[in-house]
């Protein structure tokens, strides 16, 4: 990428944007705005059909009056940001140690075995994106899939088929646990305080 040359593509903020743009910088001291480019970029990403373009980068450095470089180095260090075209649906597979030790193996075969593409690939009907992300914090509920700011975890290969042929079908799948676990307690339900919680009736 020549980032000497300026991109002949515009990107700019819907007025709505540019609005919310403005309440972020609020948040910062004036000489601190270049704070926002995190959450800036998020946002373009989202107006941007869910990737980070080149003309993106130089509109958020323009608006922070921050070197262009210093951008490009966020966008391209955190895995949040799609540096190319994706699908309607981008699936995450997080593959770091916790993640593999209880069977992302699997996950990743169920997703490409379903999808008929691997990481950093799409669909030719541009429906599916398939990314490999390393660790999405939800390490005591691995093995785990980001999909569209949720988080789908304790799967295998089965719930992970039907996790994407529920997305084929124009369904939203149910986020969290697919292994019947409640939020991140014990997969066999309590193990201790147990007149505790059946007198609170649960184990939160």
């Amino acid at each position: 990428m020549n980032i000497s040359v300026r991109n002949a593509e515009k990107f700019e903020f819907t007025p709505e944007n540019l609005e919310w743009a403005q309440g972020q910088f609020a948040k910062y001291p004036d000489n601190r705005r270049q704070s926002a480019v995190m959450p800036l970029l998020t946002r373009a990403q989202e107006q941007n059909n869910g990737w980070v373009s080149v003309p993106v980068m130089e509109y958020i450095a323009d608006m922070l009056d921050m070197p262009y470089i210093r951008v490009m180095e966020v966008a391209t260090f955190y895995t949040m940001y799609n540096l190319k075209p994706v699908g309607k649906h981008v699936i995450e597979v997080c593959t770091t140690t916790p993640c593999w030790l209880r069977g992302s193996d699997d996950v990743v075969a169920a997703c490409k075995a379903e999808l008929g593409i691997g990481f950093g690939e799409t669909t030719e009907d541009g429906e599916f994106t398939l990314l490999e992300v390393e660790c999405a914090g939800a390490c005591v509920n691995a093995p785990v899939i980001a999909y569209r700011k949720e988080y789908y975890e304790d799967l295998d290969g089965d719930s992970t088929r039907n996790f994407i042929k529920a997305i084929k079908s124009g369904k939203v799948p149910v986020s969290g646990p697919q292994n019947g676990r409640h939020n991140s307690a014990a997969l066999g339900g309590p193990t201790t305080l147990k007149e505790f919680c059946n007198a609170a009736g649960g184990q939160d």
